[in-house]
Formats: structure tokens, C-alpha cells, sequence
């Protein structure tokens, strides 16, 4: 445990480990806020189809040897957000046909692109690092860091603000849009909110695991808790409880940081789940008796 422990604080002194930390910190926090919102109103999938429109501009970055692939994927899937969330009634191709077609179609298309193009030797490689994360979030450069804050601050900071009035056009859109609130505008907000932390997660679980990361925490609290803030506050620190963790393991031992964290996350669920198991057995319990 010594060992470990002086092994742990050795790692904690570099530089490039704190950012890690803290952009995979602020990642999780967002996350974990949207997920809630997410969850309860039936977009748990859109995570995983949005992560696959952003490997596909990945891709195209890459192909076209873009020095940032960020400022490529960051509009792209902000667009397609909009385009699933914001589409309303006049959609002729509605929530998860249209979630569907583009997960599909993006992936498809990115990793045609990168196999007709070839931008590197590696491709298998570049492609895995893609779709289930690497040791990327532990190269972040100062200016990426910086950059990942910034979104993620503002990305909490609009969720305080207007917390109401999404917590309203969560629970009942049409009762919103009864009492005056923008319906479109929240919806507007959310996809954007979604698109964003859809782009920052790729650096720390991969295309793939972004959804795990948004869902898992969301559902995890529903379990234990019974009110939306309690919830999102519940949601909050225990995907940034799992994000801490899952790094802190995996560059110990040296597991993928992505597959890590997404393990935590589905143990501290299965516990979740147990305790909520037994407060129900105690709940039936104590009305039999009485």
C-alpha cells in the first residue's frame, strides 16, 4: 500500500498527469449533469450517435492533415445535435431512426475515409485510439487544456443559470411552452451543451464510451434518489468520483483510461442498484408489519 501510494504521488507531481486530472474531472462533471436530462427524456442513444458524427470529422481532419481536428468536430456535431433535438414535428424521420442513420452514417463514412486516404501507417491503431480512448488525455498540450476548461466551465455555468427552465422543458415541454417558456430555444441550449461535451470526452474515453459516460452516473443516482436535483447533484460526484478513480488506476497499471473509467462506472451502478434493491425489500418489509 506504501508502494503504491509513493508510486501515486510520484505520477501526481507531473504536469501533464494534472491536466489530465482536471480536464477529465470537469468532462465527467458535465456529463454527468446532461445525462440527467438526457436520460429522462429518452435520449440516452443520442450520445453514442453524436460521438460517431465527431469521429467522423476526426477523420476528415485527419485525412486533410487539419492541425486541430477540434474546431472541425465541435460544429459539425453541434449541427447534427441541433438537427435530432431541435427537429420537432416537422421531421419526416424522427428520434432514433434519425439518431440511427447518422450514427451509421458518420462512422461509416469516417473510417472509409481514413482507409482510402491512409493518414498515417498505423491506422488500426489510430482507429482504436478513436472509438475506445487512449493515453491521449495524458499528452493534452497547455492550450487544449485550457480550451477544454474554458468549455466545461461555461457548459456549468449555463446549467446553474438556467437550470428552471430546463428542468421544466424536461419534465413537460408542452406545459412549458403553455407557460411562456422557450421550448426551442432550452432545446437549443441543451443541443449544443450535448454536442460539446460529446467533443471534449473523446480524448478521455473514446467514441464508443461517451454514452457509458453520460448515462451510467444518471442512472446510478435514479437509483438511490427521487428528485431531479437531488439527482443531478448525486449524478455529479459519482461520475467524478469514477472519473478520478478510473484514471488513477489506470495510469498505475496502465489499463486503457477510457475501458477504466467506463468499469467504475458500471460497478458503482450494480451497487446502486443493490441498495436500492434493499431499501425496497426494507420499504415491503415494514408495510407487511404494519
Amino acid at each position: 500500500m506504501t508502494e503504491i501510494l509513493g508510486t501515486l504521488r510520484q505520477y501526481l507531481g507531473y504536469p501533464f498527469v494534472q491536466y489530465a486530472l482536471i480536464t477529465g474531472t470537469l468532462i465527467a462533471l458535465c456529463s454527468s449533469l446532461l445525462g440527467v436530462t438526457l436520460v429522462l427524456r429518452r435520449f440516452s442513444y443520442i450520445g453514442d450517435g453524436l460521438s460517431h458524427v465527431a469521429f467522423g470529422a476526426m477523420a476528415f481532419a485527419a485525412v486533410f492533415r487539419l492541425a486541430n481536428g477540434m474546431f472541425l468536430a465541435l460544429p459539425a456535431t453541434v449541427a447534427c445535435a441541433v438537427l435530432i433535438l431541435c427537429g420537432g414535428e416537422r421531421r419526416k424521420i424522427k428520434g432514433d431512426a434519425a439518431i440511427a442513420m447518422i450514427s451509421v452514417g458518420a462512422l461509416a463514412t469516417g473510417y472509409l475515409l481514413m482507409n482510402v486516404f491512409s493518414p498515417s501507417t498505423n491506422l488500426s491503431g489510430d482507429v482504436c485510439s478513436t472509438l475506445f480512448g487512449s493515453t491521449s488525455i495524458l499528452t493534452l498540450t497547455r492550450a487544449e487544456v485550457a480550451v477544454s476548461i474554458v468549455l466545461s466551465i461555461l457548459v456549468i455555468v449555463l446549467f446553474i443559470l438556467f437550470y428552471n427552465r430546463l428542468f421544466a422543458v424536461t419534465f413537460d415541454e408542452n406545459f412549458s411552452r403553455a407557460t411562456g417558456i422557450r421550448a426551442g430555444a432550452y432545446n437549443m441550449l441543451i443541443a449544443i451543451i450535448t454536442a460539446v461535451i460529446i467533443v471534449l470526452a473523446m480524448n478521455l474515453v473514446g467514441s464508443l464510451l461517451i454514452s457509458a459516460l453520460i448515462i451510467f452516473p444518471a442512472i446510478s443516482a435514479m437509483r438511490i434518489c427521487h428528485s431531479f436535483r437531488s439527482v443531478s447533484i448525486c449524478s455529479a460526484c459519482m461520475s467524478t468520483a469514477c472519473t478520478l478513480l478510473g484514471m488513477l488506476f489506470s495510469i498505475l497499471k496502465g489499463t486503457p483510461v477510457g475501458s477504466t473509467i467506463v468499469a467504475a462506472d458500471m460497478l458503482l451502478f450494480f451497487c446502486c442498484s443493490a441498495i436500492a434493491a434493499m431499501q425496497s425489500r426494507q420499504q415491503s418489509g415494514s408495510r407487511t408489519h404494519g
